[in-house]
Formats: structure tokens, C-alpha cells, sequence
């Protein structure tokens, strides 16, 4: 038995896949893969195709058709043999039995059937047995990584240890220089003395305005000439607070910031940090007891429609402020979905959430946690939700580039799902590398061209009902379709897929329940059209 070549051919004669196994030129391979789909017949599941030279052993694997190309002289039993263990290995590496499927796992297919087939030959493996040759770990490929990592971090090393010694070697450079140019203006001239004297100052004591001062002097000479006696002196002498030495910015830079903001680039201006975090940028809570209701999507769209993954996950958190309010039960209600899975934590009373929908401790006289940090918040409840029903997708974008002459025409539409009411809506688009930004011809909404990701950014403040559905089209040069995939989309909502609510706050203790509040809120952690 000889195997000439395997492979993967669609039913309209694309090869997907193709490994050969002896040498043989690729212009020979090529025609008897393009003499195959010629000669297959239809309706049988294993079968072959004979012609003078060459034996074609295949069988149909859904839209597709898994090859052997074999000389006649081989056996035609063992020839089924092989394929029949090529096609359990194929479902094993490809998730679906499609041609992009295929395509995506190309190489992993190939390395399997150099484990099935060598020169020619079948190898005496099985399933278990090729996956565990493809995945197996190198000894000798770690050892080198572990040598080029630690070459990496030695050069790492050995750059911060030069750039410290030029830092230092700058800065006594400059020490130098400041320290000779006020020696020579100490030595000579009477007209600083006089003119210090007019100022009411004295130049004496053992260097004045020397080289340990650490003040310009030629600066304050000029000062001293160009202002009036009548000025208090510190008001000259004194530099700055905050600023020491600082040079004035070129005009060459400014141009250059200028034209950067030109292109569409965000430059963001150096400011003077504040000791601590202000006030307004850290919302603490004020109530004594906040309840936070949180859900994150992770879902992947097709590019052709459907969905090929969703998934939500969504936890409640409790933040209280007091110690005396720590004792507490919280009561709560669900939508009632069915698709959603709650977990609680495990000092959670299990079984008092399962009759009563009531959050507690398993030990009553227990206190919850307190504290007013912003990561204070203990993880009540968790819950999950998985699904490929795209009516339960918020958002949905369409894309259709179409290539018209010198130009890509590129129209994205979105709809999105009266169930929630979507905030700061960012769609992502990648361009091709270009010189300048993208023609928008029509948009709902605004958007801003990335020049250095070369990314299009569609953004919506708000989707409700009066906006369901919005469109946008652009023009750029001839590209391919999938240049502009994956589009990532981020956006925020204050409704969530689980309706979780609050109900009440039971004391343990007595006394009236302590006041609380209760935030919703849903964001996206990665959505994409693919």
C-alpha cells in the first residue's frame, strides 16, 4: 500500500486540505485533485474511483469529501482502514464540518494525518494515540525558551543599567557646566556688586548667588537690570513652585502635536498629578446598605447571521456601611427565567433561597462584612445563562462590503431589541491601512476614525424606541470583505436579562430596616460579529 496524498475536498472541488506523502511534483498532485470531482459518483458512503494510474478511496463527510489518493497496486482494504480512521480524526480537530471549519484547523489536520500515514505507509496508531503525538510537549523546545527568555531579560537588564549611568553622566555634565559659568561671573565684575548693593542685598558670604545656589545667574542679572528697585526682591530670585528647571516648548513640537491632531490622534496633555483621587472621580456609596446588581455579556455573532456563542453572567453584591446594620437578610425576586441558573455563595443558607428567595447567612448571629471601599461589596449570588436563540441578542450588526471599481463600498446597519433601552454605544470597525480617514457618506449618529489601530468607531449616546435601527456607510479603497471582521461592539444598559429586584431588607435584630439602594447595571466583556 502506497498513499500518494489525503485530502479534504468540497463537493464543488475546492481542496481545503491536502498532505503528500511522497515525492511527487505539485503541478502531478494538483491534476489528479482536479480530476476527482469529475469522476465521484453520488449516492454511496464508502467507495472508490479507479482510473490508469491512480486510485481515488473517498467518503462524504457531510458538504465535504475525505480523500485518499492511492497507486492501484495498493490494498483496497487497508486503503478503507485508513480512511476510516482519517475520519474519526477529523471531527476531533474540526469543530464543525464545514469549509471555514476546516480551513481554520488546517495545519492541525495535517500534522494528525503525518501521524497516520508516513512515506507512504499507515502507521499501526489510533485516535488516542495521534492526539496524544500532536500535543505533546518538547523538552528541548522549553529548554530554549527558557534560555532566549533569560537572554531577554539579562539585555533588559544590562539597557536600564546603561540608561541610568547616561541619566547620571547628564546630570553631572550639567552640574559641571552650571558650576564653571558662575565661577567666571563671580571672579571679575563690580557692576553685580553694585548692582546687588542698590537692591538692598549683599553679595558676600562665602559665594552669594555661587554655584551651590542652584539659580541661573545670568538670568538674574538680567532681571536685576530689567526691573524696578521698587520690587521686593524674592519676587525675582524666587522660581516657580513646582516647575524647577523647565525648558519653554519648541515650535517644532507644537507643529508637531498640531499636525497629530490633525490626523484625528488624541494628545493628551501632561498634567501635574493630584496627591489623592478626587472627590467626584470616586463614587462611594451613601446609603447604608447598596445592593449591586451586575451582568456581563459575552457573546460572538456571525458574520452571516445566527449566533455561535452567548453567554451572561451576573452577580449581586451587598455593601454595607455601619457595623450595626450587618445583620440583616435580604429578600428578592427573579424574572422568572428559566434559562438562567443561580448559584449562591456557599455561607449563603441554600435552602432558605430555594423556598422563600431570601438571601442569608447559614448563621444568623453572623454579620455580613462592612466597609466603604470600592471593592467592599461581598458576592451574594451568581448566576448564568447560555443560549444560541439570537432573539436574545440586545444587538445585532449587519456589514455588506461591496468592491465598485476603485472603491469599497462598506454599509453597517443595526438592530437592536426593544427589551433594553442600550447607553454609550461604541461599534468598532477595522479598515484596511490608510493614508488618510475614510469617506462616511451617511451615518446615524457620530464616529471617529483611529489612525494608529486603523479602526472606524461608530458611537450611539443613546438606542430606545426612537432609534431601534441606524445605519452607516463609508467609502475606502479596494479591500477585501474580511478586513473589516471582527467588529467589536460596547455598550451599557440599566435593565437586566435576570429582572433581579430587591424587595425587601429584614433586620435579625429588631427595629426598623436600615435604608438601601439598589444599582443595575449591564455592560458587554466581549461582543463581536466574526
Amino acid at each position: 500500500m502506497v498513499v500518494l496524498a489525503a485530502s479534504i475536498v468540497s463537493k464543488s472541488g475546492k481542496v481545503l486540505v491536502s498532505r503528500q506523502f511522497v515525492d511527487m511534483s505539485r503541478i502531478r498532485i494538483e491534476g489528479l485533485l482536479a480530476a476527482f470531482p469529475k469522476l465521484v459518483g453520488t449516492g454511496k458512503q464508502h467507495t472508490y474511483v479507479e482510473t490508469e494510474n491512480v486510485r481515488y478511496v473517498y467518503q462524504p463527510i457531510e458538504a465535504l469529501y475525505l480523500l485518499l489518493v492511492t497507486n492501484k497496486q495498493s490494498n483496497i482494504l487497508e486503503d478503507l482502514d485508513t480512511l476510516r480512521l482519517l475520519s474519526k480524526l477529523v471531527p476531533e480537530y474540526s469543530l464543525s464540518m464545514d469549509e471555514e471549519g476546516i480551513c481554520k484547523t488546517a495545519f492541525d489536520l495535517i500534522f494528525a494525518f503525518d501521524e497516520v500515514i508516513s512515506l507512504g505507509h499507515k502507521e499501526n496508531v489510533t485516535v488516542a494515540q495521534v492526539k496524544q503525538y500532536c500535543e505533546m510537549e518538547s523538552h528541548e523546545e522549553k529548554l530554549h525558551k527558557l534560555v532566549l527568555q533569560s537572554k531577554i531579560n539579562e539585555t533588559k537588564d544590562v539597557m536600564k543599567r546603561k540608561a541610568s549611568e547616561i541619566d547620571k553622566s547628564k546630570i553631572e555634565k550639567n552640574r559641571g557646566d552650571k558650576g564653571g559659568f558662575m565661577s567666571l561671573q563671580s571672579m571679575g565684575s563690580g557692576k553685580i556688586d553694585n548692582g546687588l548693593g542698590d537692591m538692598g542685598m549683599s553679595s558676600g558670604g562665602g559665594g552669594g548667588f555661587g554655584g551651590s545656589s542652584g539659580f541661573g545667574l545670568g538670568a538674574d542679572v538680567e532681571s536685576f537690570s530689567s526691573k524696578p528697585k521698587g520690587r521686593p526682591p524674592s519676587s525675582a530670585t524666587a522660581p516657580p513652585k513646582g516647575l524647577g528647571m523647565q525648558l519653554g516648548k519648541s515650535q517644532k513640537t507644537n507643529q508637531f502635536l498640531e499636525s497629530l491632531k490633525a490626523e484625528g490622534e488624541v494628545i493628551v496633555e501632561d498634567v501635574k498629578p493630584n496627591i489623592g483621587p478626587s472627590r467626584s472621580s470616586v463614587s462611594l456609596p451613601t446609603d447604608p446598605v447598596t445592593l449591586s446588581v451586575e451582568e456581563k455579556l459575552n457573546v460572538s455573532l456571525k458574520r452571516d447571521g445566527g449566533v455561535s456563542n452567548f453567554d451572561l453572567q451576573g452577580t449581586l453584591s451587598l455593601q454595607i456601611l455601619n457595623q450595626e446594620d450587618a445583620h440583616i437578610q435580604v429578600q428578592i425576586e427573579t424574572g422568572g427565567n428559566p434559562g438562567i441558573l443561580f448559584k449562591t455563595h456557599p455561607n449563603m443558607n441554600k435552602e432558605l433561597f430555594s423556598n422563600e428567595n431570601i438571601l442569608g447567612l447559614k448563621d444568623p448571629n453572623r454579620p455580613f462584612p462592612t466597609g466603604q471601599g470600592s471593592d467592599a461589596g461581598v458576592g451574594l449570588l451568581k448566576w448564568r445563562m447560555q443560549s444560541t436563540d439570537e432573539s436574545m441578542v440586545p444587538l445585532t450588526i449587519n456589514c455588506w462590503p461591496s468592491v465598485s471599481g476603485n472603491e469599497t463600498y462598506v454599509s453597517i446597519e443595526y438592530e437592536a431589541s426593544s427589551m433594553f433601552d442600550l447607553r454609550n454605544v461604541i461599534i468598532s470597525v477595522p479598515l484596511p491601512a490608510l493614508r488618510e480617514a475614510p469617506s462616511v457618506r451617511q451615518i446615524d449618529g457620530e464616529w471617529r476614525y483611529d489612525s494608529r489601530n486603523s479602526v472606524l468607531e461608530w458611537s450611539i449616546v443613546l438606542i430606545d424606541n426612537s432609534n431601534r435601527s441606524g445605519s452607516m456607510e463609508f467609502v475606502v479603497p479596494p479591500a477585501d470583505s474580511s478586513v473589516f471582521f471582527p467588529i467589536s461592539v460596547q455598550f451599557s444598559a440599566a435593565s437586566t436579562f435576570s429582572y433581579l429586584k430587591v424587595v425587601n431588607i429584614l433586620p435579625l435584630r429588631g427595629g426598623a430596616p436600615p435604608r438601601y439602594a439598589q444599582r443595575t447595571q449591564l455592560t458587554t466583556e466581549n461582543y463581536q460579529v466574526v
